[in-house]
């Protein structure tokens, strides 16, 4: 019982819930004499004798198993830890693929079950078990006795939640025959049809929320129609270093549709690593201050807010355009609070300093969030309230108004999870780099061409150059000794001693304090810092534009989406920049793929696709940092037909009933809303 509860498993319904990991066909037994060699069998047996060989590379695990027909050698490689539960006297039953060694016949790391005082029925037939996650003290077999035990009372108790035309038109099965097949199948053909009408569930709950939100946002809600014209737009380009290229025109006809329109906006401009997100933004907030109201742009980090800032302060030098910053460390907060209130400030740039309750705007049109994945869902809902009369809202604003919200990413997101995680916007995408921007040589080397690295690192820090080292760990200790991963403080150390001796070098990460961390890097932007050896703690926002050199050792530690991220804090200057990717010592294959991959391209968007699928979505964009549950059933690197024809009928069905509200979608709607209600902010639509 004590092991139930530590899966959570509390309750019949958490029971059912609690799906297979996988199945796997249990043959029919047999006795050993009479077992094929060559094939998947299945017996049961005494432990007559065990014991440990320690020859390496494979250590394994021996053990004799008699029946009253003959004898079966079982050996499990690398099973030592086997030996305390399989000993002389343990009643086994074990299945794997049988062959001949010599003259005896052996299983190789069969599966196995202990048999407790021969309660168990011999297996008289061939049939499909499910294989459940266990934890200490609970086998798979436990956890099947106690699914079995409650499945027949619980199965009439499901309901279904779609229709049967629908769901005949998909041919999907019924919602308990699925979990029926799930945990007593009676082929892997049942097996297939039930994880489909799952997966396609999870899929279905998802879509049906992100579009049940997006229709309520464009039916329900009112942002204002800022102006524009011709004179406007000459006005606001002209602040703009450099002309827009015609990626970036594009993106901001995009914008200028929606802005001009009643409708909130809600859009998502992702572009690669420099490629002048932030000017594009720019131009949709100078338009809110043309039309008379206000805009804001909150940033994950207080580095990041203080640059965008700095930025749109010189763009706009000169004009009548009020600008002021608000983050964490702000003095003076209590002077700036009532002038925002007041209408007196046009642009706030900010951290999460912008969400507090005391924030106020007088009239707040265009709010941006850079880096939209480092905010959860929650953040986002607080951010639009701002301009209703709810959280920190405006005195006498009608409830049904919200700002024009722009999010902005700079790490490319692949299809597959931009409609998953970002169904609710449109999207938008630039293409390219502005001018003036040189492209990146990327080198992968291995750690026997570290001191040439060094020597080519020294010659451009003479040359005036400035360079980035970021490594994995901050110390020594933080990584197993078999790692061998290099570290912030023993490199700087020896850079110090030897390759970079009497260059000015300096330690970032995360462990000094932000204050540190900050002046280290204004230090570094000014020119009195040649070498910064760093984590990943500069992975994003940081623009040195006279870095020109980026150094990863360890990088097949690194995802894709990380190496490109790193990658793109270097080339922002007019001068040639150089990335070299320093791989360990012991290279996984995945791990040689990213590199390859890094080395062959410098788009972010084929390289996000790559990154997907080598590794899938989990540690790409996860679902834990978009704030909505994982999937436990669908997989989005084989579900993609699934996850399209999920948001297909979703788009249609909330088309047709915009809030489920009819009695024949209760269950559905109810459903919807205990799995994605909270994560997508149903509360107040459904």
């Amino acid at each position: 019982m004590e092991g139930l509860i530590a899966l959570e498993l509390t309750n019949v319904g958490r029971l059912v819930a609690h799906l297979p990991s996988r199945h796997e066909q249990l043959e029919a037994e047999a006795s050993i004499d009479n077992l094929v060699p060559d094939t998947i069998v299945s017996a049961r047996g005494t432990v007559t004798a065990t014991r440990v060989v320690m020859r390496r590379p494979r250590l394994r695990f021996e053990a004799v198993l008699m029946d009253a027909t003959g004898r079966l050698d079982v050996v499990w490689f690398n099973g030592t830890y086997l030996r305390e539960q399989v000993q002389p006297g343990t009643r086994l039953r074990v299945q794997g693929k049988l062959r001949r060694v010599g003259h005896k016949f052996q299983l190789a790391n069969p599966s196995f079950t202990i048999l407790r005082e021969d309660r168990e029925p011999e297996e008289a037939a061939a049939r499909i078990r499910p294989v459940y996650r266990a934890g200490e003290g609970l086998t798979s077999r436990q956890v099947e006795r106690a699914v079995l035990a409650v499945l027949g009372r619980a199965l009439p108790l499901i309901e279904e939640h779609l229709p049967e035309r629908y769901r005949k038109d998909r041919e999907l099965p019924l919602l308990p025959e699925a979990y029926r097949m799930q945990h007593m199948p009676r082929s892997f053909d049942e097996v297939g049809a039930s994880r489909r009408r799952l997966a396609f569930d999870e899929l279905l709950l998802l879509q049906l929320g992100v579009h049940m939100k997006r229709a309520h946002l464009r039916q329900s809600l009112r942002s204002p129609a800022l102006r524009w014209s011709a004179e406007i737009d000459a006005r606001v380009r002209e602040r703009f270093p450099f002309t827009l290229t015609p990626s970036q025109d594009a993106v901001v006809a995009d914008l200028v549709k929606d802005l001009t329109a009643g409708t909130p906006t809600n859009r998502l401009i992702q572009g690669d690593v420099g490629s002048g997100k932030t000017v594009v933004a720019l131009y949709a907030m100078l338009l809110a201050v043309a039309s008379g109201h206000q805009a804001a742009l909150m940033a994950p980090t207080e580095i990041l807010a203080e640059q965008h800032e700095a930025s749109i302060r010189s763009m706009l030098a000169g004009s009548r355009v009020r600008v002021e910053l608000l983050t964490g460390a702000t003095e003076g907060r209590e002077g700036l609070l009532p002038r925002l209130a007041a209408g007196d400030v046009d642009i706030l740039v900010g951290t999460h300093a912008l969400l507090t309750e005391d924030v106020r705007f007088a009239s707040l049109g265009v709010a941006v969030i850079d880096e939209q994945h480092r905010f959860g869902v929650h953040q986002r809902a607080t951010l639009r309230q701002k301009a209703t009369g709810g959280v920190g809202g405006g005195p006498g604003l009608p409830d049904n108004r919200t700002p024009h919200v722009v999010v902005m990413t700079a790490t490319p997101i692949p299809r597959t999870l931009a409609i998953t995680l970002f169904g609710d916007l449109d999207i938008s995408t630039i293409a390219g780099l502005p001018p003036g921007r040189m492209p990146i040589t990327t080198r992968v080397v291995g750690p026997e061409q570290r001191d040439g690295v060094y020597a080519f690192v020294r010659a451009r820090l003479e040359a005036g150059e400035q360079a980035f080292i970021v490594v994995p760990t901050i110390d020594p200790g933080d990584a197993a000794p078999e790692e061998r991963l290099e570290d912030v403080r023993s490199l700087v150390r020896r850079l110090e001693g030897g390759p970079l001796k009497g260059r000015r070098i300096a330690a970032l990460h995360g462990r000094l304090k932000r204050g540190t961390r900050d002046t280290i890097m204004e230090r570094f932007r000014a020119g009195r810092i040649d070498a910064v050896v760093a984590t990943t703690v500069i992975e994003v926002g940081v623009d040195v534009p006279n870095a020109t050199l980026m150094v990863v050792e360890n990088a097949d530690r690194f995802g894709l989406a990380q190496l490109h991220q790193l990658r793109g804090r270097v080339g922002r200057g007019s001068r040639k920049s150089a990335c070299v990717l320093i791989a360990g010592e012991r290279v996984t294959d995945d791990a040689r793929a990213r590199l390859e991959a890094m080395a062959s391209t410098r788009d972010g968007f084929v390289l996000a696709e790559r990154d997907f699928a080598l590794r899938g979505p989990g540690e790409l964009f996860g679902t834990r940092q978009s704030g909505l549950p994982p999937f436990q059933v669908a997989d989005l690197g084989r579900d993609l037909d699934l996850l399209k024809l999920a948001r297909r009928d979703a788009a249609e069905w909330i088309a047709a009933s915009p809030r489920l509200a009819r009695p024949e979608e209760a269950v559905l709607l109810r459903r919807l809303l205990k799995v994605h209600g909270a994560s997508l902010g149903l509360g107040d639509v459904g």
